[in-house]
């Protein structure tokens, strides 16, 4: 996994500031070397100019980048950060029609299949991935996301031509771009925040290459090619037959992600998603007289404060022992003290540029810190439940029946600390119901279909589009900060294709959340977590964590020079640090309470001063 940038401008001479260019390429791949500080390199045309940060994964000693290929006296020159599960199908072809290969890196294989086939090569990949192609005999600039949005791609176009980058920041060393927000910016951050619409970059003329989308830069003109999505197609396999496929595919995808020339490790959470997946691993690594190495994340005493409620009813580690007894793996037990914790919310705005999902990103960057100790590639049970239908909104009526969003059901929490002039500028019911309705127009239609599975079918796109995209995106940043590769099965583009599509009935059974998924694997998991309830990543209850909040959102309240401060009721704000916290009712998805409002805004107040933005 790696970081690229570059740019582009048919209006420009690179080569005329031949060392001003470099240097600003050099300035954009440093700025995200994090991602990947094994390599580095450059590559500067008349028009063009493209960086890498190499984290090596294959190919260790030949697989640096930019790679650049020569075809009929033209340059082809490529910048690629992912891994293509489905290498050895596409090279033989290629081989065929003449290519000789010079490494055995995945890199290799994506360029040389644009170069034989054009931009359309990119439906025949699986894997995860976001890249750019110069073509020389073209004069054309490609760049391109992976099916599931799994890998970042954002960009920005003015009068200047197109800088693009794996994060934001790399964007900020052009001169040409300067982070500024406006009121659309805000509404995405308070409106439907941490997630973010399909596409925006919420920085001003920010934006992100959309999932299972390609986009061609050439004669000054730009056209987004959209190359998959979901579609609904009726489900003729029986209940037995489905268990298969899903069986088989499940396994297809855990067993090609573990292709690496480097150690895979996976996160075991005690959840039946990370435990499925480490089974799975830990067979393919037993067969190869090798031992996985598995994690698993808690905060420290939480074995003291922990309050069972309805989203979260229990503890995770009881059941990562019970796997831990079924298989033989190179535990960790990882922990996370209160104080890191609230530390970490500031450097996960640094890693996201973003607000994002308060100490659940700040953990899983601690965490990720420490695995990538370690290793360098693991594999996640994240997207299960998007694409299963794992979360109560899919099942529970108030949920499932809301006019908006069902995982943000509580937009007045979303301002109790604003002041009554910005809350009616913003107007977020009308903005995040548009971003909802635009989204719900947008769902596959299926001749025949029954209101109760269009409505099903509905709340699947919609979590595979919104919810999906959030998690990807926080698993993404956290992990590469520490230059840690994080793979995703659930999230194989023929999983979700087959999946959409099957009936409700079928994932859903007898009261239990997805019944598919566990029919399918029942016999990699032991009995007691194979029925276990669903509970969501882990969170802190400890009152030291809400006493540390109380502390530095005071410190900001009172800081009239905190760019948040001119946009809040500081009365409203002190009454609610003096209140109960509610933890059981959440404003975003299953984790984010009364404590995580409080670091939404400290996130909120940092992103601003990081990036010395006003309104």
């Amino acid at each position: 996994m790696c970081g690229i940038c570059g740019f582009l401008s048919f209006r420009e001479d690179y080569r005329q500031k031949q060392p001003y260019w470099e240097k600003i390429l050099t300035a954009m791949h440093q700025s995200i070397a994090h991602r990947g500080r094994d390599n580095n390199g450059i590559y500067l045309r008349e028009h063009t100019g493209l960086a890498h940060a190499r984290l090596s994964i294959r190919d260790i000693a030949n697989g640096s980048q930019p790679m650049v290929r020569s075809s009929g006296g033209y340059e082809y020159a490529i910048v690629y950060n992912g891994e293509i599960y489905n290498t050895d199908e596409l090279t033989p072809d290629l081989k065929t029609a003449g290519y000789q290969f010079e490494t055995t890196s995945d890199t290799e294989v994506l360029l040389y299949s644009y170069m034989q086939n054009g931009p359309d090569f990119v439906r025949s990949l699986n894997g995860i991935y976001a890249f750019a192609i110069w073509d020389g005999a073209k004069n054309r600039l490609m760049i391109c996301r992976d099916h599931a949005g799994i890998k970042p791609l954002f960009y920005t176009v003015s009068e200047h031509g197109i800088v693009f980058g794996s994060e934001p920041k790399a964007l900020f060393c052009h001169p040409n771009v300067t982070p500024s927000i406006n009121l659309d910016s805000m509404r995405e951050i308070i409106g439907v925040g941490p997630a973010r619409t399909s596409g925006c970059g919420v920085f001003t003329g920010l934006r992100e290459v959309l999932p299972g989308h390609y986009m061609l830069f050439e004669n000054n003109s730009r056209k987004d090619f959209c190359y998959w999505d979901l579609t609904a197609a009726e489900h003729t396999d029986s209940y037995t037959q489905t268990v298969e496929k899903v069986s088989f595919l499940v396994r297809d995808a855990v067993t090609r992600q573990m292709v690496s020339d480097v150690p895979v490790c996976t996160f075991l959470s005690g959840g039946i998603d990370s435990s499925i997946v480490t089974a799975i691993a830990a067979d393919f690594m037993k067969q190869n007289h090798e031992v996985l190495n598995t994690f698993s994340f808690d905060f420290t005493e939480n074995d003291i404060y922990f309050q069972s409620n309805s989203f979260q009813p229990e503890r995770d580690l009881p059941y990562v022992n019970r796997m831990l007894d079924r298989i033989h793996t190179n535990h960790t037990y990882l922990e996370c003290s209160q104080d890191k914790l609230v530390d970490l919310l500031f450097t996960a705005v640094d890693a996201k540029d973003l607000p994002g999902m308060t100490d659940v990103d700040a953990s899983l960057l601690y965490f990720c810190s420490l695995v990538a100790k370690q290793n360098k590639v693991v594999l996640t049970g994240e997207c299960a439940d998007e694409i299963f239908g794992g979360y109560p909104w899919f099942y529970r009526d108030e949920l499932l029946n809301r006019n908006g969003f069902p995982w943000a059901a509580d937009m007045e929490a979303r301002t109790l600390f604003l002041n009554e002039d910005f809350v009616k500028e913003l107007n977020l019911k009308e903005y995040s119901y548009a971003r909802y309705k635009e989204t719900i127009d947008a769902v596959p239609q299926l001749s025949g279909e029954s209101q109760e599975e269009k409505k099903r079918r509905a709340v699947g796109y919609l979590n595979i589009k919104w919810f999906m995209q959030t998690l990807l995106d926080r698993m993404d940043r956290t992990s590469m900060y520490s230059g840690l590769e994080a793979r995703v099965p659930f999230a194989d583009r023929r999983i979700m294709e087959y999946v959409f599509n099957v009936p409700w009935h079928m994932k859903y059974q007898n009261g239990v959340e997805k019944t598919l998924l566990r029919d399918a694997c029942k016999d990699l998991l032991p009995d007691e977590l194979l029925h276990r309830k669903k509970s969501p990543y882990p969170k802190t209850y400890h009152p030291e964590y809400e006493r540390l909040l109380t502390l530095h959102f005071s410190k900001i309240i009172e800081d009239p020079n905190a760019p948040v401060a001119a946009l809040l009721d500081k009365e409203k704000a002190r009454k609610f640090m003096t209140a109960h916290k509610e933890l059981g009712k959440p404003w975003f998805g299953q984790l984010m309470a009364g404590p995580q409002l409080m670091a939404y805004f400290i996130q909120i107040n940092e992103w601003m001063k990081r990036y010395h933005l006003h309104l």
